[in-house]
C-alpha cells in the first residue's frame, strides 16, 4: 500500500505541474506529456499494488485489452484529427469521461449500494451518475452540432422543459439520499434516463456563438463526476485529477460568460445562444459592401505603422496560420507593428485561436487579450479580420434586438482602416449578419484566406 500511495502522489504531483505548465503555449505541451506520465504511474500502480480484503486486483487480461483499444483508438483519433475539428474531438472525449464516471456510479450502486442506507455513499453515486450522464449525453449533442450534422432546436418552451427536467433530477438525488426507496427499486435506472435527456435538451437549444461556454461548462462536470469516482474508490489520484479538471472547467466557464456577458444560471438552463439570421442583419438589400483589392490592401498594409489581425474560425478552416505568421514576419520586416487581437470565445472553443497561432510558432507576446486590445484600436491603421465574424460584429453594442447583443467584442469599427477577409457575405456561426462589412471604414477582401494571406505576402515583396 505504502508504494501505492507514494504513485498515487506522484501522479497528483505531476496533474498539478502539468495544468500549471498549460498556461503558456512555450510549456504546454511538456505539461500535456508530464500530466500523462503521472497517469501512466497511476494506472500500472494499481495494477500491481492494489489490494482489497487481502486479494489484489483481478481480471488483468481485460484491463490490459481494453487499455490497448482504447489507446490505439484514442491515438488514430488524435493522430488524424484536423485543427479544425478538435472542438469536436474535445466534445467526444470528454463525453467518454462523463460516461466512464457514469457506469461506476451504477456498478458501485449495485455491487452494494442498492442496500446502503448510508447517505454519504447514495450522494456520491447519485450524483456521480446524474453529472456524468449530462456530462456524456450533453457532449455528444454538442459534438453533433459543432460537426454539423444536429441542428438548434429553440423555442420558449425548451427553457420550461430544462426547469422541469433539472428539477427532476435534483429531486431524485435529495429524494432517494434522504429516504432510499422513495422513487421505487429502478430509481438508479429512472434517474440515468433523465439525466441523459436533461443533457440533450441544455444544450440543443444553444446557438453556436455560445459553443465554447457549454464546452468549458461540460467539461467541469466531468471532472466533477471524476472526482465523486475518486470518493468511491478512495482513490486519491482520481479525486486530484477530478478536482483540478472540475475546478479549472468551472473558473473557465465563468471567465466564458463573463466575455459572452452571459449568466451562469442562463447555461445551465440553457436559454441563451445567438437567434436567428434575420435577427440584427438590418436590411440586406439596402446596403452595398466595398472591395479592396489585393494590391490595395499590401500597399495599405505596408506603410502603416500599427497593424492588428483578429483571427477565426474561418482562419482554422482554411489552415492558414501558417501564412498568416509569413505575412506577419513579411509586415515587421518593413518596420510595421503587428499584433493578434484574440477574442476568448473566437472559434469552437475556449483557447482555439491561441492553440492555432502557437502551432505556427507566433510568439505568444503577440497574442493579445480582447481587454487589451480594445484600448489600443484607434491608434491602429490597419485591423485585418481573418475568418472572423461575430466576435467583430457592432450589433453587439448598438442593436439591442440582435442575439448577441451585450456581448463584449473586439471593436474593429474604431482602428482607422478595416479590411474584411472571407469567402462570402455569408453570416457566422450565430446566424446573424455583420453590420461592420458594411461601416464606411470597411472594405472586403473575397477569397480563400490562405489563398489571400499568401497573395498579401507576395504583393508585400513586389512592392
Amino acid at each position: 500500500m505504502f508504494l501505492l500511495e507514494i504513485s498515487y502522489l506522484i501522479g497528483s504531483i505531476t496533474f498539478i505541474v502539468g495544468l500549471k505548465m498549460l498556461s503558456s503555449p512555450d510549456s504546454a505541451r511538456k505539461g500535456n506529456i508530464y500530466a500523462a506520465i503521472g497517469m501512466g504511474i497511476a494506472i500500472l500502480a494499481t495494477i500491481l499494488f492494489h489490494e482489497k480484503d487481502g486479494h489484489s486486483i483481478g481480471n488483468i487480461p481485460w484491463i490490459l485489452g481494453a487499455m490497448a483499444i482504447g489507446t490505439v483508438i484514442g491515438w488514430l483519433m488524435a493522430m488524424k484529427v484536423k485543427m479544425t475539428a478538435m472542438p469536436q474531438m474535445v466534445s467526444f472525449f470528454n463525453g467518454m469521461g462523463g460516461a466512464c464516471a457514469a457506469i461506476i456510479a451504477l456498478v458501485e450502486f449495485h455491487g452494494h449500494g442498492s442496500a446502503s442506507h448510508d447517505w454519504g455513499f447514495l450522494l456520491i453515486v447519485f450524483l456521480g451518475l446524474a453529472i456524468g450522464s449530462v456530462s456524456f449525453s450533453g457532449s455528444i449533442i454538442a459534438h453533433g452540432k459543432l460537426d454539423g450534422w444536429i441542428n438548434d432546436t429553440r423555442g420558449s418552451w425548451m427553457k420550461i422543459v430544462n426547469l422541469i427536467m433539472l428539477a427532476a433530477v435534483l429531486a431524485m438525488v435529495v429524494g432517494e439520499v434522504l429516504a432510499p426507496g422513495t422513487f421505487g427499486p429502478n430509481a438508479i435506472w429512472i434517474l440515468l434516463v433523465i439525466s441523459l435527456l436533461y443533457g440533450i435538451t441544455f444544450v440543443l437549444p444553444i446557438g453556436g456563438a455560445d459553443m465554447p461556454v457549454v464546452i468549458s461548462l461540460l467539461n467541469s462536470f466531468t471532472g466533477m463526476a471524476a472526482a465523486f469516482g475518486g470518493f468511491l474508490y478512495g482513490n486519491a489520484v482520481m479525486l486530484t485529477g477530478g478536482i483540478l479538471v472540475g475546478s479549472a472547467g468551472t473558473i473557465l466557464t465563468v471567465l466564458m460568460c463573463q466575455a459572452m456577458n452571459r449568466s451562469l444560471l442562463n447555461v445551465i438552463i440553457g436559454s441563451f445562444g445567438g437567434g436567428g439570421a434575420a435577427a440584427g442583419g438590418g436590411a440586406d438589400g439596402e446596403q452595398v459592401a466595398k472591395e479592396i483589392s489585393l494590391t490595395d490592401a499590401a500597399i495599405l498594409c505596408a506603410y502603416a505603422n500599427k497593424v492588428v489581425i483578429v483571427p477565426g474560425y474561418g482562419l482554422a478552416v482554411a489552415q492558414a496560420q501558417h501564412v498568416c505568421h509569413e505575412f506577419e514576419k513579411a509586415l515587421e520586416g518593413r518596420g510595421v507593428d503587428v499584433s493578434f487581437a484574440i477574442h476568448p470565445v473566437a472559434g469552437r472553443m475556449p483557447g482555439h485561436m491561441n492553440v492555432l497561432l502557437a502551432e505556427a510558432d507566433v510568439p505568444y507576446p503577440k497574442l493579445v487579450e480582447m481587454e487589451d486590445a480594445n484600448p489600443q484600436l484607434p491608434n491602429t491603421d490597419v485591423l485585418i479580420v481573418v475568418g472572423a465574424n461575430d466576435v467583430v460584429n457592432p450589433a453587439a453594442e448598438d442593436d439591442p434586438s440582435s442575439p448577441i447583443y451585450g456581448m463584449p467584442v473586439i471593436q474593429a469599427w474604431n482602428a482607422k482602416n478595416v479590411i474584411v477577409m472571407k469567402r462570402s457575405m455569408k453570416p457566422g456561426y450565430a446566424g446573424i449578419q455583420n453590420q461592420l462589412f458594411f461601416h464606411p471604414k470597411t472594405k472586403m477582401l473575397f477569397g480563400d484566406a490562405k489563398d489571400s494571406l499568401q497573395n498579401l505576402v507576395s504583393e508585400l515583396k513586389n512592392l
